[in-house]
């Protein structure tokens, strides 16, 4: 096996390294179930576009984006200075101030459906307490926002209910998680770890079945 892998050219050599760390990478996404956004691949079904993530039930699609400032922000005395705020999706490092922007994409008929917003504690992937409820209002505009104050760690839910043209209810999940762990950092980062380990463990391999 060595003297066929001394007879390949160079290059066909660095295209089967390429080829092993990108195989190695794709068996770890799956495992992890993550997306290209280092998310949960199941959060947003229909993935990540521009600066907005995009969620979809039977009856409605949204698309969702936050703008957070952490508790313990300071206004600086120079404005020009401040740190811009930055944009999430359904992650939050810490608790704060949380203001959400939902667009409602499709159907077109459901800027005429009145929807009532709720913001809920999730505790074993049920909601067991309500923070926040919105009345049922109409959004002729498409465009709904809110300032959501969050104070604590954890699963939250972000609902949007109400009945389609039909008369149909239904209800749309926006999961918001409030800090991290320690392994989602590592998720964060797996692809470059591991086209770093991929290559020394590839040529470790080669050694042994030569």
């Amino acid at each position: 096996m060595n003297i066929i892998w001394e007879n390949l050219p160079k290059n066909a050599q660095r295209f089967l390294i390429l080829i092993g760390s990108l195989s190695i990478i794709a068996v770890v996404g799956l495992q992890f179930h993550v997306g290209s956004q280092g998310d949960t691949s199941a959060t947003y079904p229909k993935g990540f576009r521009g600066g907005t993530c995009t969620i979809e039930s039977e009856h409605l699609l949204v698309g969702y984006s936050g703008y957070f400032i952490s508790t313990d922000y300071a206004i600086p005395s120079d404005a020009m200075s401040a740190m811009p705020v930055p944009v999430l999706c359904g992650k939050i490092p810490s608790p704060g101030t949380l203001a959400v922007t939902i667009d409602l994409l499709y159907p077109e008929s459901a800027r005429e459906w009145p929807l009532t917003m709720t913001l809920a504690k999730i505790e074993d992937n049920k909601p067991t307490k309500t923070l926040l409820t919105i009345p049922p209002e109409i959004h002729e505009s498409g465009i709904i926002t809110q300032v959501l104050n969050i104070n604590e760690t954890g699963e939250y839910g972000l609902y949007l209910s109400g009945k389609n043209t039909d008369q149909v209810e239904f209800v749309v999940e926006i999961p918001i998680t409030v800090g991290t762990q320690w392994h989602e950092t590592i998720v964060e980062f797996w692809p470059m770890l591991l086209l770093i380990v991929s290559v020394p463990v590839l040529y470790n391999i080669r050694k042994i079945f030569s």
